[in-house]
């Protein structure tokens, strides 16, 4: 559908509901502005006119493309949230994966599975359809091509109901509606001068062996239905249940947890975790997922395709007992390896995993973006945790 908008010499968008000589302002209220097909409706083509319900055009704007009117496009920049230079020129791909996945997350289909196949072409994957999978396999599908291909994990920043497809992602698009959580960060020159009040504390050998694993670390990936998730893990030690919710969502709790290595920090969730409360066997994690751009180089979308590199992996291994080929440590390198220590000291987001019996994990959904940070970073290169883990 994406290719036949795109292709078209001219797409003509009817406003059923807008009436004559309307003024500015109608478009965003129409029916049309909610709907999940409308979304390729209006970035694929290169030349669109709006026309009203008596087929008069809109604004009486006579232009041969609206999307060259400034009003127009403004006005469809703001009902949207999609930024004007993107709604005039528009490329398909993986890059900006979740902003896209919030384009549509609060519009609406006729029939569920729609609300993903509607998007295979803004990023440019060809699937299947298969009406009739339910909505939540639909959106399963596309979000682990997003992943497998990208090597974005952006997808994976969400809050809400886990979907039956995989507990690492949404059962719904609308858990994409919240921007992700803004964390604080550091400059480039900041994060230069604390990597520099590192050097006589932190082992050379030990950041650039640290640096070379991370370097090494493959993409993420999926094999039926299993997210195959490179990341670092940190063991949950501790964990206190200390209450209801807030008043107006009784059946939720908040957990006092600690993980080894990170500060204390607060989750809560509707789920009711007995094994949070009895002392048992099972295993939970803190894992972040692990993001090549922490690295300071270009991110796997830019650099290759890893959709079908289903080939020597092995999961839910640490990786730092491996063996790997050390680099001269020379002051380069080593500034590039303390930089990589400043940036994993940061808060970041994160996701608890429950292992299950057969040795898989579960993502337990959180209520609020799960925030965690380590507690001294010149420990980071001796407690580091990095694995490939297998998630259901």
């Amino acid at each position: 559908m994406f290719a036949w908008y795109h292709y078209a010499a001219l797409t003509i968008i009817y406003l059923s509901d807008v009436p004559h000589s309307s003024k500015s302002g109608a478009l965003a209220r129409s029916a049309w502005i909610t709907r999940g097909w409308t979304v390729p409706e209006f970035l694929a083509p290169k030349v669109i006119r709006f026309y009203q319900q008596d087929w008069t055009l809109y604004l009486d704007d006579h232009s041969l493309n609206h999307k060259e009117s400034v009003e127009i496009m403004h006005e469809l920049e703001d009902a949207t949230g999609i930024d004007a230079r993107a709604l005039v020129a528009f490329q398909p791909g993986m890059r900006d994966a979740r902003e896209k996945l919030q384009w549509a997350s609060k519009r609406v289909t006729t029939v569920p599975e729609d609300i993903a196949y509607s998007l295979f072409g803004i990023f440019r994957i060809q699937l299947p359809i298969l009406y009739g999978e339910n909505k939540q396999n639909a959106l399963g599908r596309l979000l682990q091509e997003i992943v497998a291909r990208s090597g974005d994990i952006t997808a994976l920043d969400w809050v809400g109901e886990p979907s039956e497809f995989n507990s690492c992602l949404p059962a719904n698009i609308v858990s994409y509606a919240a921007p992700p959580c803004t964390l604080p960060s550091l400059h480039e020159d900041e994060i230069q001068t604390t990597a520099s009040s590192l050097r006589n504390t932190v082992a050379a050998d030990l950041a650039l062996k640290l640096y070379i694993q991370l370097d090494k670390m493959s993409a993420p990936r999926f094999a039926n239905c299993r997210l195959h998730l490179p990341c670092i893990a940190f063991r949950v030690t501790a964990q206190v249940r200390q209450g209801h919710g807030p008043a107006q969502e009784p059946a939720h709790f908040t957990y006092g947890v600690k993980a080894h290595g990170l500060h204390d920090l607060e989750i809560t969730t509707k789920e009711t975790l007995v094994q949070f409360v009895r002392p048992t066997l099972q295993t939970f994690l803190l894992v972040r997922p692990w993001d090549r751009s922490l690295l300071g180089l270009p991110d796997f979308a830019e650099l290759h395709d890893f959709g079908d590199d289903t080939q020597g992996e092995h999961v839910d291994r640490p990786m730092l007992g491996c063996s790997v080929e050390q680099e001269p440590v020379d002051s380069e390198s080593h500034s590039r390896a303390l930089q990589l220590i400043v940036r994993l000291g940061q808060p970041f987001g994160a996701f608890l995993l429950a292992q299950q019996h057969s040795g898989e994990y579960k993502r337990i959904a959180s209520d609020c973006a799960i925030i965690a940070q380590v507690r001294d970073v010149t420990s980071i290169p001796d407690m580091i945790d990095v694995r490939i883990l297998e998630i259901l």
